[in-house]
């Protein structure tokens, strides 16, 4: 009965706020309170197109500015800018602790329920209080966003898609990451074959569709979002923070569900423990020990022997990196292409912000023949700020 509950007020508050959304629409510029406030804490405004740009891919890792989402947090979780942290007017200094280390200089757009929400210039003051610089507010909100682009969503409103089957559930991950373990109901599409697996979407482009992958740094759930989109799926939402937040909440996955592996059947074969010239091995092929590598890297004793490949792109690249990573972006170089820019007489690791990106970087060559013997993925959760590191390694496929 409480779960009926609960999905009975979601759908009430989805439906109001369609109302309301509409009703904002009608302004087409800021009302006189919150122009005036505008004016008298000397904010920059910016327009949809300038949001675009600056939320990159759409995950926080590309974003080259911070979007704020100052509404109440029921309302982001139901559904915000692609990217955005939620900092409530309300509870400004309880929720400002999740960007507090951020550079002073670094650009924020503070945004809320379009022209006549008073909350994006009163959460874009106390920013500046804090000693932010660049501070600009986008005064048509999640409003006009709404009607223009997809939004994002949090695991309150998959968990009633996924417990009413009221959406299609995509997995946006590489197929091997989508059999280890993934949201019960979902399909696998993975961004890399978009193109190929475009029959599994429905006919009908009203349909809801919800899109994941490996959690906030993660781009590919966007990609697929961004070309659903461009096809005309305008019921497009994205779960940012993916699996890992959906296991974070206690939620069921399709592990629970795999077939348990008879004890008693050890393989005979020995695994190497180290490759030729001293890495340790992970257990899936072609990974390095996670662990390993990255009590090597926090302490600073990674060995000249290995170069590790930083395989995102030069913008993300320039947010921050593991120290003595070199960039190489292998989503745009065919397989001839990487290798040939790979240092030589190297122990080479692929790292990305999730490990899938890192993972197909390998596959790529691995499935052109090319000597990987010395050639290795990082399958961790990463996110740097300058050299600084903070790593989380994910389980082995096995």
């Amino acid at each position: 009965m409480k779960k009926v509950i609960k999905n009975i007020v979601l759908a009430s508050f989805l439906a109001i706020s369609g109302v309301w959304a509409q009703d904002e629409l009608n302004l087409k510029e800021p009302t006189k309170a919150v122009y005036d406030l505008i004016k008298k804490y000397n904010l920059e405004q910016v327009d949809y197109e300038y949001v675009k740009k600056s939320i990159g891919l759409g995950n926080r890792s590309s974003a080259s500015s911070i979007l704020i989402d100052a509404r109440p947090a029921l309302k982001y979780q139901k559904g915000t800018i692609p990217s955005s942290y939620n900092i409530p007017d309300t509870n400004f200094d309880e929720y400002y602790k999740a960007i507090s280390d951020i550079p002073k200089d670094k650009e924020l757009i503070v945004f809320c329920g379009g022209y006549s929400c008073e909350k994006s210039p009163i959460v874009a003051q106390k920013l500046k209080e804090k000693g932010h610089k660049n501070v600009k507010v986008y005064s048509a909100g999640e409003p006009e966003w709404s009607t223009k682009n997809y939004l994002e969503v949090d695991t309150i409103v998959t968990k009633a898609y996924q417990e009413n089957n009221s959406a299609l559930l995509v997995d946006a991950r590489p197929f091997a990451k989508y059999l280890q373990e993934t949201i019960i109901g979902a399909i696998s599409v993975p961004d890399t074959d978009f193109e190929k697996l475009l029959g599994r979407f429905p006919i009908n482009k009203d349909e809801r569709i919800l899109i994941f992958c490996s959690g906030f740094n993660c781009e590919k759930s966007n990609i697929v979002a961004n070309k659903l989109y461009a096809l005309g799926y305008k019921n497009v939402v994205v779960y940012a923070g993916g699996l890992p937040a959906w296991k974070e909440a206690g939620l069921k996955t399709t592990s629970f569900a795999k077939a348990s592996k008879d004890e008693n059947a050890q393989t005979s074969i020995k695994k190497d423990e180290f490759s030729k010239n001293g890495l340790k091995l992970g257990k899936d092929q072609g990974s390095v020990d996670g662990e390993w590598l990255k009590a090597l890297i926090l302490e600073n004793k990674v060995p000249e022997y290995i170069q590790i490949v930083n395989i995102l792109n030069e913008q993300e690249f320039k947010n921050g990196h593991i120290k003595g990573s070199i960039n190489i972006e292998a989503g745009k170089l065919s397989a001839k292409e990487l290798y040939e820019k790979l240092p030589k007489n190297k122990t080479i690791v692929f790292h990305c912000t999730a490990g899938s990106r890192s993972l197909e970087a390998w596959m790529k060559l691995n499935s052109n023949k090319y000597d990987m013997s010395e050639i290795y993925y990082f399958d961790a959760n990463i996110t740097c700020k300058g050299n600084n590191c903070k790593i989380d390694v994910n389980e082995p496929l096995e």
